[in-house]
């Protein structure tokens, strides 16, 4: 049966509910603070930078570089080892953070700056550089915070994890009052060391953001780290005063890492001085070296900020 013409060409109803999705304003969801963030933040990095040439500054003042250079040994072997021992830490963060964020190699010299602000400057406020270093590629990583909070609490807890078993095996020559730290304050130590690594454990679920996985391999970096450059400073000490075995410095590399992660220990230099003259008898020759190590490193540290202060100020400089 043939219809009309008008019923042939006539179009469905619209239905009301379509019509209003079709004129509802589109909403683009994306992640907090990514532009406003970025605009409020641009010169967060030139700050960091004039605080580390300013810190530069400031302990520049108060060293005899004549005597620091003609302490330092002349020999090759020496300075790769001691390169070696510098990076070892920003090579493992470097690892890390690759398999997190697949890190470009620019990335390092992001961590080198995050290391001298730690050293130069305040704690942590290497961390807070980073985030911003890392806050500003929303490519490479949208939510650098949580990572950078796992990766600084889990080398807190492997850090007191090694203390707590270094102070039960040597703790008959930590505890002895001739090397200047007492019971009282070593087990004060150890109670605030076991009370904030169990408290992490106890809310890591809430603590961590990232997989189990992932945090057992950050894990096992932070506890490769810690075991090279203990060695590694033991065969510095050695290179420099080859007399002494290297055994021994074995054992004072040991002592070392554990006085510096206790508490409540006030002046742990000296406290780690006394230790090294209390097992080794050359009070002269170990009061040198560990001066000139101190001084080697912290002159590092300085050559480095200041080198890295002034590309970023040259970097600007060309862009402008």
């Amino acid at each position: 049966m043939l219809q009309p013409a008008s019923l042939l060409t006539a179009k469905p109803p619209r239905d009301p509910a379509v019509d209003l999705a079709a004129h509802r304003p589109t909403v683009t969801l994306r992640a907090q603070d990514t532009f406003s963030w970025k605009r409020g933040t641009a010169l967060l990095p030139v700050v960091f930078s004039i605080l580390i040439a300013l810190g530069v500054v400031l302990e520049l003042r108060g060293m005899d570089m004549a005597r620091i250079v003609a302490m330092v040994p002349r020999g090759a072997g020496f300075w790769l080892v001691f390169g070696a021992s510098y990076l070892a830490g920003p090579a493992s963060e470097w690892l890390i953070y690759r398999r997190l964020w697949r890190l470009p190699v620019e990335g390092f010299t992001a961590l080198l700056r995050k290391l001298v602000c730690n050293e130069l400057l305040l704690g942590y406020l290497g961390e807070a550089y980073f985030y911003t270093w890392a806050r500003q590629r929303s490519a490479m990583t949208a939510a650098p915070f949580g990572a950078i909070k796992d990766v600084s609490i889990l080398s807190a807890m492997v850090g007191n994890g090694v203390t707590l078993v270094l102070l039960v095996a040597l703790w008959p020559l930590v505890g002895s009052t001739s090397i200047g730290l007492e019971n009282r304050t070593g087990l004060l130590s150890l109670s605030v060391v076991l009370a904030t690594s169990i408290l992490a454990m106890a809310f890591r679920r809430r603590i961590f953001s990232l997989d189990r996985d992932v945090l057992g391999f950050i894990t096992v970096m932070h506890l490769l780290r810690i075991v090279v450059t203990t060695v590694l400073s033991a065969v510095l000490w050695h290179m420099v005063l080859p007399a002494v075995p290297v055994t021994w410095w074995l054992l004072l590399a040991t002592l070392r890492l554990l006085i510096s992660r206790l508490p409540f220990i006030p002046n742990k230099d000296v406290v780690f001085a006394g230790v090294a003259v209390f097992t080794l008898g050359h009070e002269t020759d170990i009061a040198a070296l560990m001066t000139m190590m101190a001084s080697a490193i912290l002159l590092v540290h300085l050559l480095l900020g200041l080198g890295l202060a002034a590309s970023d100020l040259v970097r600007r400089v060309v862009r402008s």
